[in-house]
C-alpha cells in the first residue's frame, strides 16, 4: 500500500521505518524538521523497564503543592479550555491503584516489544546516535519514597523486570559520580538494562536512511484537513496540495486532538510541557554520570550523551504555551549542580521546551478507532514516553494494517 505519515517526530519515523520494512511505499508529512517538536530535546533515557504512570494514586496527596506551589516540578494551570478540564478530571479518575497496574503492565509489555524494534533499527541503519546501555538509578531521598519504590519494583518484577532496591554506598559503586550526593539518597531502585541515546540525532539518521529507501518526506507542509469519501479518507489537505494515500498514520503529537476533532473523533491527547539543557561535561574519571540517573524527589532526569549530558524535568498542564521561563531553565542547572556538582562549567545550557503528547492514564493511542475512518490510524499520546515506547507502537501499526 501506499501510506501517508502525519508526523516527523520519533513515533511517525519509527513508524515510516517499519512500514518501509514490510514492502510499503511511505510519504511523511510535517510541517517541521525531523525531530523538532517534542522528541528532540526530551529526556534521551529508553526506560524499558520502568514505566510508572503519571497517573498514580499518589498524585491525589500532591495536588495542592501543583495548584498552588510556583516552585513544584508538577504544575497545572488551569485555563478556560474544556480539553484542559476533560483531560484533567479523566487523569484524576485514574489515579487509582487497579489503573496505575493495568496501565504499567500494558507499557511495560509494549516497551519490551519497542526494546526489540530499537535493536532491530540499530542493526538496520547503524545510526550515530551516543547509544550506550548502561543501566539506570532512580534516587529516593526519604525511606518512605523508598517504600513506595520497593512497592512499584515488586509490581513491575511479576511482569518481568530485572531491577534492585540499592543502598547510598552501592549507587556511588555503580555511579562514582553521585559521591558529593551521598547524604541525599536513602537509596535507589538501580535497573542495569536501561539505556540512552540522542533522539535528534535518532531522527535525522532515520530519515537520511529512509530517503536513500524512496521513503518520501514533504516537510515544511502542515496538515490542515483531510478530504474524505463515504468512510474513508480520501486525501490528506496540506500546505502544498492534496495527498492520496491508500492509508493513513496520525502521529502528530499534541495537533492529533485538533485533527482528531475534523474526523469526529475525540482523542484525549493534551500537551504536558517539559524541560531541557544540555551541557557538555567535564572529561575528568568520575565527574559527570554515565549511568542514567532520575532524581525523583525533583522529577529531573539526566542522561549522558556522548561528550554531553542531557538534563530534563518538569511537567506542566499550562496549555501550548512554547516560553521558556528562565526560572524553570535555572532549576534544572541548579539540580545539576546539586546532584553532579563536578559534571560541567553549565557555560552553555541550550535550552528547551516541548510538548509531550500525554493521556489520562500514560497510554498511547495505537491502531484503529471505531469512530475514525477505517483506513486512518492512530499513533500518538505517549507522554514523556515517546522516545521509549516508539517503536513498539511502530510494530503495532504495522499488524493493523495487515489485518
Amino acid at each position: 500500500m501506499h501510506v501517508c505519515v502525519l508526523g516527523a517526530g520519533i513515533v511517525g519515523l519509527a513508524t515510516a521505518w517499519q512500514l518501509e520494512r514490510q514492502g510499503h511505499q511511505v510519504t511523511v508529512i510535517d510541517r517541521a524538521a525531523p525531530g523538532a517538536g517534542a522528541s528532540g530535546g526530551n529526556g534521551a533515557q529508553l526506560s524499558y523497564s520502568y514505566v510508572q504512570p503519571l497517573a498514580d494514586p499518589s498524585i491525589w496527596k500532591q495536588l495542592p503543592k501543583l495548584l498552588l506551589s510556583p516552585t513544584s516540578p508538577l504544575k497545572l494551570r488551569p485555563q478556560l479550555d474544556p480539553l484542559q478540564w476533560r483531560w484533567g478530571m479523566e487523569f484524576l479518575a485514574a489515579c487509582n491503584a487497579r489503573t496505575s497496574r493495568d496501565t504499567t503492565a500494558r507499557l511495560l509489555a509494549l516497551a519490551a516489544s519497542s526494546r526489540t524494534g530499537f535493536e532491530a533499527m540499530r542493526a538496520d541503519i547503524a545510526p550515530d546516535c551516543d547509544f550506550s546501555a548502561t543501566g539506570k538509578l532512580v534516587l529516593y531521598a526519604s525511606s518512605a519514597s523508598l517504600d513506595g519504590a520497593r512497592a512499584q519494583l515488586e509490581l513491575q518484577r511479576t511482569m518481568g523486570s530485572e531491577q534492585r532496591l540499592v543502598t547510598p554506598d552501592e549507587c556511588i559503586a555503580i555511579e562514582p559520580a553521585l559521591s558529593s550526593y551521598r547524604g541525599q539518597m536513602a537509596g535507589a531502585v538501580y535497573t542495569p538494562s536501561e539505556c540512552a541515546a540522542d533522539c535528534l540525532k535518532v531522527c535525522a539518521e532515520l530519515m537520511r536512511a529512509l530517503s536513500a529507501r524512496g521513503v518520501r518526506f514533504m516537510l515544511g507542509a502542515e496538515v490542515r484537513g483531510f478530504a474524505r469519501s463515504d468512510n474513508r479518507v480520501a486525501a490528506v489537505r496540506t500546505g502544498e496540495g492534496e495527498v492520496e494515500a491508500d492509508a493513513f498514520v496520525m502521529a502528530l503529537g499534541t495537533a492529533s486532538h485538533k485533527l482528531g476533532r475534523a474526523l469526529g473523533t475525540y482523542l484525549p491527547v493534551y500537551p504536558l510541557k517539559g524541560y531541557s539543557i544540555t551541557v557538555e561535561v567535564e572529561p575528568a574519571h568520575g565527574a559527570a554520570p554515565r549511568v542514567n540517573v532520575t532524581d525523583s524527589a525533583r522529577k529531573v532526569v539526566f542522561a549522558r550523551i556522548g561528550s554531553r549530558l542531557r538534563v530534563a524535568g518538569m511537567a506542566e498542564l499550562v496549555g501550548h504555551d512554547a516560553s521558556i521561563p528562565a526560572t524553570r531553565i535555572e532549576t534544572l542547572a541548579a539540580a545539576t549542580r546539586a546532584v553532579f556538582p563536578h559534571a560541567s562549567r553549565l557555560e552553555e545550557l541550550h535550552p528547551w521546551t516541548g510538548m509531550r503528547p500525554a493521556t489520562p492514564k500514560g497510554l498511547p493511542i495505537v491502531g484503529r478507532l471505531e469512530s475514525a475512518p477505517r483506513n486512518m490510524l492512530f499513533n500518538t499520546g505517549h507522554g514523556a514516553l515517546g522516545f521509549t515506547l516508539a517503536f513498539g507502537s511502530a510494530l503495532e501499526i504495522g499488524r493493523a494494517l495487515q489485518a
